[in-house]
């Protein structure tokens, strides 16, 4: 049985989700199972949230919008929080120079009335920074829930004096925080939960959906890799036969 290798599958370039979403889930019980503070596992998984977007860029994906923190995640302690808010402060300070060469969007969705003014200024610095960016756009939903998501949206619409006969599908999405990316072909959730927890209810309508009993911290090239090839082996009817 030694002689004979598993012939590996290679992802159908032509093929590829143009948009993936990712519940980045697991990171307090990566810590945990090791003995390790939950703020250990955050900043691990703020690690790989880097090399995972190194490698859809790299792919040729064209959104990628990643699940950081949910409205519900205010509940937390205290300490948390505050160690989550400090990730994204250093992620957001240093991105001017790792993005040096890179053609890479980075956008934060979500309600950020809530945050500092340091990190409501240091937001709009990269959005400032990579707004003419054509490549890859990175999507981090912060204070973020799908329901959230979908009544500001409702509440944009009725403050800009829409008739309800002129509302339909393609009006709501004008004014979701993913407006102006592909739809979302592909959820991926690692921790072994099988729920989409509030993210993206809207966009993951026709979604194919993903989940792993690997922890974020832990999720690599490999399990990225085994996401896409299931898509990719997937019918897609959207409703139809």
């Amino acid at each position: 049985m030694g002689f004979f290798k598993r012939k590996e599958e290679h992802i159908d370039p032509d093929n590829l989700p143009k948009h993936i979403g990712i519940i980045m889930d697991g990171n307090g019980r990566w810590a945990s199972r090791r003995g390790l503070p939950r703020n250990v596992g955050h900043r691990s998984g703020a690690q790989t949230l880097k090399k995972i977007t190194t490698l859809c860029s790299e792919m040729g994906v064209r959104a990628l919008t990643v699940y950081a923190f949910s409205t519900e995640n205010w509940k937390r302690p205290k300490a948390e929080v505050d160690h989550l808010m400090l990730l994204l402060k250093e992620y957001l300070s240093k991105a001017e120079e790792e993005l040096a060469g890179k053609d890479n969007r980075i956008r934060v969705i979500g309600d950020i009335t809530p945050f500092s003014e340091e990190l409501k200024q240091l937001i709009a610095h990269i959005h400032k920074l990579t707004e003419h960016q054509t490549g890859l756009t990175l999507n981090i939903a912060l204070n973020y829930g799908g329901r959230n998501e979908i009544v500001a949206a409702v509440r944009h619409i009725v403050q800009s004096g829409v008739k309800a006969d002129e509302v339909d599908e393609a009006l709501v999405e004008q004014y979701l925080y993913t407006a102006e990316n592909p739809p979302v072909d592909l959820i991926i959730r690692p921790s072994g939960e099988m729920r989409l927890s509030n993210f993206l209810l809207w966009q993951s309508a026709y979604a194919e959906l993903w989940f792993s009993n690997v922890l974020w911290p832990d999720f690599n090239e490999k399990h990225l890799r085994q996401a896409i090839l299931e898509y990719q082996k997937r019918h897609r009817r959207y409703g139809g036969i």
